[in-house]
């Protein structure tokens, strides 16, 4: 697998992205920001899927499962409404959560935005590939992801997955297993 680039899935989580009312903003956000975080050499699975559990449960499955993502981003789907059903489905498929995450996104977002209290962002492990949820705005994707992605390498080499290096410029990842 060294051969290989670092694989990382990012998922839109919209059905109004999905049926191409509107362009998603949310998954090149994140491709974005790790274009300029990660030093390690990557290539992104990027999706749209519609707020349909079985099809969001099929491929958080298929990206960790079958491809072998390392990471798995989601963007969208995270708050209150009756269709926003992303944690839901990134819960029932993971094996260990990790709330720490999304109580560190939280933490920072609620300084900006008084709502950010609705958001139910989390992370969690499947099998060697850690899938982390994000809120769908552009600016959102980008101050959690500076929030948290610090513990993102450390986290994926404890679970067995490849090494990730980071560009210190941007993140410095925080590795105390080392």
């Amino acid at each position: 697998m060294s051969d290989s680039p670092l694989r990382i899935g990012i998922v839109t989580v919209s059905d109004r992205a999905s049926r191409g009312e509107y362009d998603d903003r949310g998954g090149p956000a994140v491709h974005d920001w790790l274009q300029r975080a990660l030093i390690t050499p990557w290539e992104a699975d990027a999706q749209v899927v519609p707020d349909e559990p079985e099809r969001l449960k099929a491929v958080l499955e298929s990206l960790c499962d079958d491809l072998g993502c390392a990471l798995v981003i989601t963007t969208g789907g995270t708050g209150p409404a009756p269709r926003d059903v992303t944690v839901d489905v990134t819960l029932a498929v993971g094996e260990k959560e990790l709330p720490g995450f999304g109580e560190r996104m939280r933490a920072v977002s609620v300084k900006k935005v008084a709502t950010a209290i609705l958001s139910r962002q989390t992370a969690v492990i499947r099998g060697r590939s850690l899938i982390l949820n994000l809120p769908g705005s552009v600016k959102g994707v980008a101050e959690c992801l500076e929030a948290v992605f610090a513990a993102v390498p450390d986290c994926i080499d404890l679970i067995g997955g490849p090494r990730i290096e980071t560009n210190p410029a941007v993140v410095q990842a925080y590795r105390p297993h080392s």
